[in-house]
């Protein structure tokens, strides 16, 4: 086998070919195929461990042959499948990819010590669970993982999918497929926002923009109860301040330079400085942090973002687009692709749909970015990730380059 057998030479002879052991490996492998009313489990264990000794000094050829014969069995003795699973591939390849009885212990075990071809083969099994998948997704290959998020009737769980996640920064083919998972939470799809192109940009913004409407109904009377304690609950006040439907920060303009966010956004046309970027953050509800990523991003697409979600009208995207001095047409004289991309997304979504998408980047991008997480980040230490809740992940994957990370 792969693992015990030596290399062949050109100059080797050819193996000599024994009719009996061909039928002896057929009878034992007909044996241990035998039902439980023809054979006890400890007679078919006994055959099985017979009839490893002889494979481990056969032919591929041979090898092959058992393993085709095993694969379609109900059930195969665990040690015979282990070690065939772990064979070369053109001998695993029967099991792996047809037997649909194997365990999930020695799929995950062949997938940590098997090579490559094993593991894009188990990632297109008829059938993959959580666990194999997980382990699948751990092996760091994006082949594997490309194989596994094609797969439908893989069964990818939360922490396979937040890896997931995080590996699309390098491996953009992976963005498209990851998309079409059913799994995908719109938490996730908002942080792989920034790093999509633009028309997964778009369908993000398409599925997963949801309304806030059910939110609203639900804790519509908890509102005036928060204000009777003078909001001093911050738990229920971050939680509340996600689902009311008001954007603009009212508070914001009493300590403003500007009368209005339409001011501030007129006067950052003439040349978008910090001082101008922070206030319009502060009159839309947002932290500077969280402006700070949207006035900066390359595609465009946050800044409708954010026009529709505050009420400003297109004018104001507009005063927004050249007071970041960005152009409104190409070298032709022809409309910007990156101008017009932008006010599509800004005609295609609702105001409240806008609005969620924007809090959910103002709540995870600004809020949970403590001092532990700022380092972390710095750090590059995802190896603690389960310690942090689900925005501080988030925040975790958005600025790992802002804050020097590679």
């Amino acid at each position: 086998m792969s693992q015990t057998s030596p290399a062949a030479s050109p100059d080797d002879p050819p193996a000599p070919r024994f009719r009996a052991r061909h039928a002896l490996l057929k009878r034992l492998a007909d044996v241990v195929c035998l039902p439980s009313s023809r054979v006890n489990a400890f007679e078919r264990s006994v055959t099985a461990d017979l009839l490893i000794e002889i494979l481990r000094e056969a032919s591929t050829e041979e090898r092959q042959r058992v393993s085709r014969r095993l694969s379609s069995l109900v059930e195969v003795p665990a040690q015979l499948a282990r070690l065939l699973m772990r064979d070369e591939p053109e001998v695993a390849r029967p099991l792996l990819t047809e037997c649909e009885t194997l365990s999930d212990a020695d799929l995950v075990d062949c997938v940590r010590l098997s090579g490559p071809d094993h593991r894009l083969m188990i990632a297109a099994r008829k059938a993959v669970s959580e666990v194999v998948v997980e382990a699948l997704v751990a092996s760091g290959e994006v082949a594997v993982m490309e194989a596994v998020v094609g797969n439908r009737d893989a069964k990818i769980g939360h922490a396979s999918l937040e890896a997931l996640v995080a590996v699309t920064r390098d491996a953009p083919q992976l963005v498209g497929p990851l998309l079409r998972r059913p799994e995908l939470r719109p938490a996730q799809a908002y942080v792989l926002f920034w790093w999509a192109d633009a028309e997964a940009r778009k369908t993000i913004l398409q599925r997963f923009a949801v309304s806030r409407e059910i939110l609203q109904d639900a804790a519509g009377d908890i509102f005036p109860m928060a204000a009777q304690e003078g909001w001093q609950d911050p738990l229920s006040r971050k939680a509340l301040q996600f689902i009311e439907r008001r954007q603009r920060n009212r508070a914001a303009i009493e300590k403003s330079p500007f009368t209005s966010l339409e001011a501030a956004v007129a006067a950052a046309q003439h040349g978008m400085t910090r001082e101008v970027a922070e206030e319009i953050s502060y009159l839309s509800g947002l932290k500077p942090m969280t402006g700070a990523k949207l006035f900066t991003d390359p595609g465009g697409e946050p800044l409708a973002i954010l026009c529709k979600a505050t009420g400003l009208p297109r004018a104001a995207l507009r005063a927004l687009w050249r007071g970041l001095r960005r152009p409104e047409t190409d070298e032709t004289g022809a409309p910007s692709p990156a101008y017009e991309r932008t006010l599509l997304i800004y005609d295609m979504l609702a105001v409240d749909r806008a609005q969620t998408v924007l809090r959910y980047w103002n709540w995870s991008l600004s809020s949970a970015l403590t001092p532990d997480l700022l380092k972390a980040i710095r750090d590059g230490d995802e190896d603690a990730i389960d310690e942090y809740s689900l925005p501080q992940r988030a925040a975790m994957l958005a600025f790992s380059k802002e804050f020097g990370r590679n």
